[in-house]
């Protein structure tokens, strides 16, 4: 029991060592980049929104 707490805190160690090394963005590179993947999200939901009434407007005029 006494190995696993050891590696338990060796490896808690080691992750908090990573995460100083990492390059966190600014404020600004942060915000841009959450724009950026809101803006493709809405998109890609538009896009999807209209595939989906097309198709389902074609299937109602092939069986109606």
């Amino acid at each position: 029991m006494a190995g696993v707490v050891k590696k338990s805190n060796e490896f808690l160690r080691d992750v908090v060592k990573e995460l100083k090394r990492v390059s966190w963005p600014s404020r600004k590179e942060l915000t841009r980049y959450t724009g950026v993947v809101v803006a493709t999200v809405v998109f890609i939901a538009i896009y999807f929104a209209i595939v989906d009434l097309g198709i389902s407007s074609l299937i109602r005029f092939i069986l109606g």
